[in-house]
């Protein structure tokens, strides 16, 4: 006898527009959808077949379900939406959609494409403070730089303040060749790629030019009150304890802030401790304060970027083991 065929659960979509959208060009939004989650997909009309175990079989469901809803809500799907919305699948959660979870802005619904995402737009919307911690790709810039465009064109705050320590030059901008705008912009390059993603390209130049918008190094926030203003410091881990506490002291009435930065990759000379790491320890558990952590499996760049942080992570930790065990035999 061959063998039995695996039940399989049929779903209705509502209409061959979804249906196309949903499976995507030649069924490549299906094809990914099968070799992510272990399942045979069929469409056939309207309706696709799902074949495989239960668990793979409601994950499946779980995943064409949340895709027909972003396609029903005007959502042209791409391959990161469908990797985010396996992605909550397969760990169990919660669909991903949900207008608590999307964050309009005037070019684009972000929506979150993990369980930590989701939870850090949660946060980045509760908190005066959040600390957005973990690797790159995991998206902790441009998720709070998507809140605070949102905050902005919602009049919750009047202007926005991006800012990173420009720590390749040592906040010492001098010796480079321009005016000062020309000296820190290579620095903040990509905030101004996540606004560009955001808003249409006029308005950010309008922003930028009546002061709704600033991106500055940190050097350049000393001395003032930010009031009013939704305040993003981006690549904090390469700040000093004294400069974190400056800029943390800056915020004023009515302003809250992001601070974004990754503590595997302090560029700061050797034996400086991080601001960052220094706040961490003094803040977390203070009233106000929220600290989300990434990990690895919050990557949502190309799929080899997750392997390459893993990768350099094994890397470090077998180089602490060395450390410890060559430190218990010097005694």
């Amino acid at each position: 006898m061959p063998p039995e065929e695996p039940p399989s659960l049929v779903i209705d979509l509502a209409d061959n527009r979804a249906v196309l959208a949903v499976c995507g060009e030649h069924d490549r939004n299906l094809a990914r959808i099968e070799q992510k989650l272990n399942v045979s997909l069929r469409p056939r009309g309207n309706r696709i077949a799902i074949a495989g175990d239960p668990d793979a079989r409601a994950q499946a469901e779980t995943v064409l379900r949340e895709l027909q809803r972003m396609v029903q809500g005007g959502h042209e799907l791409t391959q990161g939406d469908i990797d985010g919305v396996i992605r909550y699948a397969a760990a169990g959660g919660p669909a991903p959609g949900g207008e608590a979870r999307v964050v309009g802005t005037a070019k684009r619904r972000i929506q979150p494409r993990s369980l930590m995402q989701a939870r850090y737009i949660e946060e980045l919307q509760k908190h005066e403070l959040v600390f957005g911690l973990g690797p790159a790709g995991t998206g902790k810039t441009y998720l709070a730089v998507a809140v605070a465009v949102a905050d902005l064109l919602s009049g919750r705050v009047d202007r926005i303040i991006l800012s990173r320590p420009a720590v390749e030059a040592g906040e010492r901008l001098g010796f480079l060749p321009g005016d000062m705008r020309e000296k820190v912009d290579p620095y903040l390059r990509p905030l101004y790629d996540a606004l560009y993603d955001m808003l249409p390209g006029e308005q950010v130049q309008k922003r930028l030019a009546s002061g709704e918008i600033e991106v500055a190094p940190l050097a350049f926030m000393r001395g003032r009150t930010l009031a009013n203003a939704y305040v993003i410091l981006d690549e904090a881990q390469n700040t000093t304890p004294v400069q974190m506490k400056m800029l943390l002291t800056r915020l004023g009435e009515n302003s809250r802030m992001a601070v974004t930065g990754d503590l595997s990759q302090v560029d700061l000379p050797i034996g400086m401790p991080s601001g960052l790491r220094d706040a961490l320890g003094v803040l977390e558990g203070v009233s106000g304060v929220s600290v989300v952590r990434f990990g690895d499996a919050d990557v949502v760049r190309h799929p080899l970027v997750t392997r390459v942080v893993r990768a350099y992570a094994e890397r470090d930790r077998q180089l602490e083991l060395r450390r410890k065990e060559e430190g218990g035999r010097e005694r």
